[in-house]
This record gives structure tokens, sequence and C-alpha cells, in this order.
């Protein structure tokens, strides 16, 4: 669980509310019509620009905000360098029957065993983040998408608000609703921009970033073990990989 992302979202309301109550009711900021052209008209003009399938995927990659579930590269390295130095001992055979709790590697590892050249499993397992990678950027660009357009549908709830403002003119008792929507979804737009959309596609690239890293780490750490490289020198090579701090606590 990403404590920092449920920590800003929630803090982030918090505080908006805060200073609402501060000034005014909260049923005050509060507009039905608004809510509907901001977030509806997000989500409808989201499934115009993409797949459904492609949206509903978004959000479930959206989730990885939520969650970090990518494991620590030292921990990575330390089991990459563990079973090089046993198939430098022992042969690559030895490692058939490892238990490795990471798919990508026990998939190389397995092509090792089984045979495969060095540079097909390297082509193969690169295939594989290709495509992970791309079906990531796709969920970037439908938080990305979602982020610049609820402002925009903000303004347009604006304008609907201000027309219908100038036709009741000669009613004070409905310049005041009319106004609202106009305010209100400006607001409404610029908070789900700016508090959810753009943070969430940000922190997914961050998150994409660093499993790519990941894998990087792994496939050169399942080159040197099919190449018989000795555990000191694959594990220098890995380590390369980190960032300074993460080098001083491996």
């Amino acid at each position: 669980m990403d404590i920092a992302t449920i920590i800003g979202i929630i803090g982030g309301f918090t505080l908006i509310v805060i200073s609402i109550l501060l000034g005014s009711p909260i049923s005050a900021f509060l507009n039905m019509p608004g809510l509907l052209i901001v977030i509806g008209g997000t989500i409808m003009a989201t499934l115009i620009m993409q797949k459904l399938p492609v949206v509903l995927g978004s959000v479930k990659i959206a989730m990885n905000a939520f969650q970090d579930r990518a494991e620590a590269p030292q921990k990575i390295i330390q089991q990459i360098a563990s079973l090089a130095d046993k198939a430098k001992k022992r042969g690559v055979l030895a490692l058939e029957n490892e238990k490795i709790n990471n798919d990508f590697l026990a998939r190389g590892v397995g092509m090792a065993v089984d045979g495969f050249d060095p540079q097909e499993i390297i082509n193969t397992l690169r295939i594989e983040i290709e495509s992970l990678i791309t079906r990531h950027k796709t969920g970037h660009k439908v938080f990305k998408f979602m982020g610049a357009t609820a402002p925009a549908m903000g303004m347009i709830g604006t304008l609907i608000g201000l027309v219908q403002m100038l036709q009741t003119l000669s009613d004070p008792a409905a310049i005041g609703p009319a106004m609202a929507i106009a305010l209100l979804t400006t607001f409404y737009g610029a908070v789900l921009a700016f508090l959810i959309f753009n943070p969430i596609a940000e922190k997914l690239e961050s998150r994409t970033k660093d499993e790519e890293i990941l894998l990087e780490i792994i496939i050169n750490g399942i080159d040197g073990i099919a190449r018989g490289t000795s555990q000191m020198v694959l594990e220098d090579k890995l380590v390369s990989f980190l960032s300074p701090a993460a080098r001083k606590k491996k």
C-alpha cells in the first residue's frame, strides 16, 4: 500500500473542505448540474478518445498508484547473485528446481535451464518489457487526457452558467443558481485535474520507470547466469543500476 498517495488525496480534499467550512456551509459548493457536466463530460470524452476495454484497463493500472507491489531491487540482485553462484559451480541445470517468486526472473531462468541461447533469451524478454511499457503508457495517456479534459469541461459548465444567467437577468432569483453552475464547474474541473488525474498519471509514470529498471536488472542478471558470469562480477554490474543511496543500503 502506497501511503503517500492516500495521504495526498485525503489530505488535499480535507484541506479544501476545511477552507470551505471556514467561510460557508459545504452545501454552497454542492451543485449537481455542475458535477454532471464535469465528471460525466470527462468520462464521455475519455470514451471517445479510447476504446472501452482500454479505459477500463487504465482504471486497473491506476491501482498501481495506491499499491507499491514492486520488489526491492536489492533483494532481486541478491537472489540473482545466489543463482549465478550456484550455476557457476554446478551448472545452469542446477537451477531447475529453484523457487523463484518473481515471474519474470523465473521465466528467464527457465529459458536458460532449457538451453536457450543467451541472446535469444534477452530478445524474448525485451519484447515482454516493451509490451508491458506500452500497456502502461496507454494508462498514463488516459489519465493525462482526463487531467486536461476536466478543466475544459469546467469551462464548458462556466459558459452554460453564464448563458443561463444572461437569460435571467430580469429575474434576480434565477441568477444565483446559474452563477453557481458557472463558478462551481470550473472549481470541480480544477480539483479533479490537479488533485486526482494529473498526480495519478505522474505517479504511474514513476512506477513504470521503477519497474523498467527492475526488469533491466533481471535481464542483465539472467544474461550473466546463462553465460556463466561469476557472482562477484555480475553483482557489481547489477548494483550499477541502483542510485548511490540504494547502493549504500545494499
